[in-house]
């Protein structure tokens, strides 16, 4: 299976943000352990190139992790050559799709009007991350509405309480960020363990609009 079919059939992707970069395998091995068969680690994060680089190596062939908050052509292009296989950017820039592209990575970036979201994708966005998602599941389902053949993934706001509006709306999946990896707090074996039952919850959530 390719990596993009590989996001569409795990529907979550877990962001990691400002994390201890000696934290980073342990809450991906927590994540997968509850289920979540992609990662994106941020790139405004501590030591993002050589974190992308280590949790690759070591879990490079059970989740699919990928570089979030790319900015431009040549974060991207480091991302990609440290490890990433997805890139996911919070605006629509053009020359970085290209980028992801020619390297081969699944590109997915960041929009939020119509207008953004067809740009985005007629140049080459392979999902396009509806961000922030705050309007809720009805702006995604009115998107779909004018624009269905667009694999939309909502991100900034999606909790455990409305994911399965997001779903049923027509999302393809969600981003989620500190609704399931809260960074702030200190990473410890009883976290771990409660970030993995986090984890199951989200993706029994997902599943169940299957």
């Amino acid at each position: 299976m390719d990596i993009l079919s590989s996001i569409l059939e795990t529907k979550i992707v877990a962001i990691i943000r400002g994390a201890n970069p000696n934290d980073v395998l342990k809450i991906a091995k927590a994540l997968h352990e509850g289920g979540v068969g992609a990662l994106e680690i941020t790139m405004n994060s501590p030591k993002p190139l050589s974190v992308i680089e280590k949790v690759s190596d070591e879990l490079g062939d059970q989740v699919i992790i990928g570089a979030g908050t790319v900015l431009g052509p040549e974060t991207a292009r480091a991302a990609i050559l440290a490890g990433a296989s997805f890139i996911l950017s919070p605006t629509v820039n053009i020359e970085t799709i290209k980028m992801t592209k020619r390297y081969g990575a699944v590109s997915i970036p960041g929009a939020f009007t119509p207008t953004e979201i067809l740009s985005a994708y007629e140049n080459g966005g392979d999902i396009i991350k509806v961000f922030p998602a705050a309007l809720g599941p009805g702006f995604i389902k009115d998107i779909r509405g004018p624009l269905p053949q667009i694999p939309l993934l909502p991100t900034g706001g999606v909790d455990l309480s409305n994911i399965q509006a997001f779903m049923k709306a027509g999302a393809v999946g969600c981003g989620l960020g500190s609704a399931l990896v809260d960074t702030k707090l200190e990473v410890t074996d009883e976290y771990l363990v409660q970030l993995t039952e986090k984890a199951k919850q989200f993706v029994s959530a997902v599943k169940s609009n299957d």
